[in-house]
């Protein structure tokens, strides 16, 4: 029975959310949703001796935001070499930032023109790195309708999905009878229940990029995932 699974695209995003990718067969980015500012899209956290700080990819917004994730473009700046140099700062005595650094640091060098191709750069090294096999394509390689649950039961069903997994933000909007007409399961991802990591830099927290567990435990980033051990990765789906 395959499982798809539809999110927008986040700059280093969390463990969880490689969880839920690692979760299902077929993994949908999402990104021809509008682009939202001071979200996940263009940033996100990491530990620093000085707390949590921002990494911002800073990018070219026009009018009144309306354009597409996936039609943001980056803006021309110094923004790699500063998150490189940050990163370093504040990971290099992690136990395992030389063999991260290896496939991290070259992603830093790339010359990329758009947000969602970036994000999606990122999202797939961790997840070869990682071992999960989930394939990942994108929302406009499908036909879409309008309607928020519409739009993510058709896509559903264009994939040949009889499972939807679904973050339980989405609880505040999906209408799951629509699912169930179409014969389409709904299943809510559990992101509780996770065990704390080794981590730098004081009070331990969990929502920060999945770059910190990487630096941190390397090879070894499995046992503090959910979908992450061996046994659970799911072959590549055709």
């Amino acid at each position: 029975m395959k499982k798809v699974a539809i999110l927008q695209s986040n700059y280093i995003p969390w463990k969880g959310y490689f969880d839920l990718i690692a979760s299902v067969d077929e993994f949908i980015i999402y990104d021809d949703m509008q682009y939202t500012r001071r979200d996940w899209r263009n940033r996100n956290q990491i530990k620093t001796s000085q707390g949590l700080q921002w990494l911002t990819v800073p990018v070219r917004v026009k009018g009144r935001y309306l354009q597409k994730i996936r039609e943001t473009e980056i803006d021309e700046s110094v923004w790699s070499s500063n998150h490189w140099k940050t990163l370093y700062q504040n990971y290099h005595r992690a136990k395992y930032f030389s063999q991260i650094a290896d496939w991290l640091e070259p992603l830093y060098g790339a010359n990329y023109t758009h947000l969602s191709e970036m994000n999606r750069c990122f999202i797939q090294q961790v997840c070869n790195y990682l071992g999960i096999k989930t394939y990942i394509s994108n929302s406009w390689n499908y036909h879409l309708v309008d309607g928020k649950t519409e739009r993510l039961v058709e896509l559903c069903k264009q994939a040949g999905a009889k499972e939807y997994v679904s973050g339980p933000a989405a609880k505040k909007y999906i209408d799951e009878n629509a699912f169930l007409e179409k014969g389409i399961k709904l299943t809510w991802f559990d992101y509780e229940g996770y065990l704390e990591h080794p981590q730098l830099w004081g009070t331990f927290n969990h929502y920060v990029s999945i770059l910190d567990l990487l630096f941190n435990c390397g090879p070894e980033s499995y046992l503090y995932m959910k979908y992450g051990k061996p046994e659970n990765l799911r072959a590549t789906a055709a």
